[in-house]
């Protein structure tokens, strides 16, 4: 992907049709039941319907969500993460109780444990690529967290990154939970985590499951937001990957995240809209 993201020509009409039916979708609280046009060839073109996208959300982003490429669905950036947006009212804290995170009828709606990155610093704008060592160096703390990962179209993840990126990066909000203090000093192999549905064991791993590392997810949204003209400023929050896998939840159903040593999250899924 070209490091000038963001200043590309303008989109073709197709484009804003597609976010529009997104993010309408989204606005209804109603399933999709294919790609609402022609799947962008690649990531710098499902970036323009993301941003696309946003401008069309009533809301601000308050940080961005990483996901995770397989190798042979990358395309020719060689990414091989990708980010969707984390907007404001769609950003809940954890209180001890259950929190009711809304995912779409008929479409995907999935849990992920996620250990979740703020900046207490703005990165330098025009710093278009980081290592993990020096995303590690620019401070931040970092929390425990679920994504409610879901989108009106049921197969978004089956269809790939294109589709994921061009719906929200799959997103509809995200569980803030404590504080892991003095992150830094730990490895990942010490951040642990399972989740349950229904009181089930569906997943279980943490930090060290996140290819490459949490450093490494960190270094990406850095250096990806950079290269998009979205530069990351203190107070954005990074939701890192999954750290269990990708949980299935319906409508009903109860979610239980468990972070040894820090806490766990309760979540009960309802209908988005």
């Amino acid at each position: 992907m070209s490091n000038d993201h963001g200043h590309q020509d303008l989109p073709a009409p197709g484009l804003d049709s597609i976010a529009s039916a997104f993010v309408t979708a989204r606005q209804q609280g109603r399933a999709l039941p294919d790609f609402p046009g022609t799947i962008p060839d690649d990531l710098v073109t499902a970036y323009q319907v993301q941003d696309l996208a946003i401008g069309q959300w009533n809301d601000q982003t308050v940080g961005w969500k990483v996901g995770y490429i397989a190798a042979e669905r990358r395309d020719g950036s060689g990414d091989e993460r990708l980010l969707g947006p984390i907007f404001s009212r769609q950003l809940w804290n954890a209180t001890g109780g259950t929190v009711d995170i809304p995912v779409f009828v008929g479409g995907f709606g999935a849990v992920e444990a996620e250990y979740v990155i703020e900046l207490l610093e703005d990165a330098p704008a025009d710093k278009l690529d980081w290592t993990p060592e020096e995303a590690e160096a620019l401070p931040a703390r970092l929390y425990i967290g679920v994504e409610v990962a879901s989108s009106p179209l049921a197969t978004i993840n089956v269809l790939g990154p294109r589709v994921v990126v061009s719906d929200f990066g799959n997103n509809n909000g995200l569980v803030l939970g404590p504080e892991i203090p003095n992150w830094t000093a730990l490895d990942d192999a010490q951040l642990r985590a399972e989740t349950l549905i229904e009181g089930s064991v569906v997943g279980t791993g943490g930090a060290s499951n996140l290819p490459g590392g949490l450093r490494a997810a960190y270094a990406f949204a850095l250096a990806r937001s950079a290269r998009r003209g979205r530069p990351l400023k203190a107070g954005e929050l990074i939701a890192s990957g999954n750290a269990t896998g990708i949980h299935d939840i319906a409508v009903g159903q109860q979610a239980l995240i468990r972070f040894a040593g820090y806490g766990d999250i309760t979540c009960r899924a309802i209908a988005a809209g």
